[in-house]
């Protein structure tokens, strides 16, 4: 099965940035950042922030998602 890649414009610190994730992703960071109360690109700003900075920012968010739907016991 093959899985297409979303492209999202974000706004980071000020400065544009586009980010491609699979559509499941998107999903579940689209929810993380519902729950807080915060838009998408605020959510990915802070994970952002606290990535290791050798880790690209398409693969820290691909872990947050899935230690995020781990933690809610999916």
């Amino acid at each position: 099965m093959t899985r297409h890649l979303a492209k999202r414009s974000l706004v980071l610190s000020g400065h544009g940035t586009s980010v491609a994730l699979e559509a499941e992703f998107w999903d579940v960071l689209d929810g993380m950042a519902a729950v807080r109360g915060e838009s998408v690109a605020q959510l990915v700003e802070s994970i952002d922030v606290t990535r290791d900075p050798g880790r690209p920012l398409a693969s820290a968010l691909r872990i947050a998602a899935l230690l995020h739907v781990r933690s809610s016991g999916v």
